[in-house]
């Protein structure tokens, strides 16, 4: 811990994105707080509890490969906003495939919380710049 809440939050952006890339639920749940939320396009999924949430994961997986998704890259990370508490991250992500060529490049908010000492995602919302098989 670095007692700085942007290094923090950034931090574990950066893990959840790494168990992300590895599809490793258990890795990206260590980064997250529920109840989780999200919005993409029009639509927030909210997800009570880790089960819930790891429940949809075996579809996400299979219309990312249907995608043509290898791994997503960050190409860039802002905190825009930070407090003890809280943490707002200003995001752009790429999609790439396996050629490491990118298909869909999208900015995301995520805001992080520190809950019992953790920091975690607890909010997402993306704006996806065409019509993703995988609606995110």
């Amino acid at each position: 811990m670095t007692n700085n809440p942007k290094e923090e939050a950034i931090a574990a952006f950066h893990r959840w994105n790494t168990a992300f890339n590895q599809r490793d639920e258990d890795g990206q749940l260590n980064s997250m707080h529920f109840p989780h939320f999200r919005i993409a396009k029009k639509e927030m999924a909210v997800w009570e509890t880790p089960d819930e949430w790891r429940a949809k994961e075996p579809q996400q997986t299979e219309r990312l490969k249907a995608e043509g998704w290898h791994h997503t890259t960050t190409v860039s990370i802002e905190a825009a906003q930070a407090n003890e508490e809280k943490v707002h991250l200003i995001i752009r992500q790429s999609r790439r495939n396996e050629n490491d060529a990118e298909y869909l490049s999208f900015e995301t908010l995520w805001i992080f919380t520190n809950e019992d000492g953790r920091w975690g995602a607890k909010f997402r919302s993306s704006f996806v710049n065409f019509n993703s098989p995988t609606n995110n």
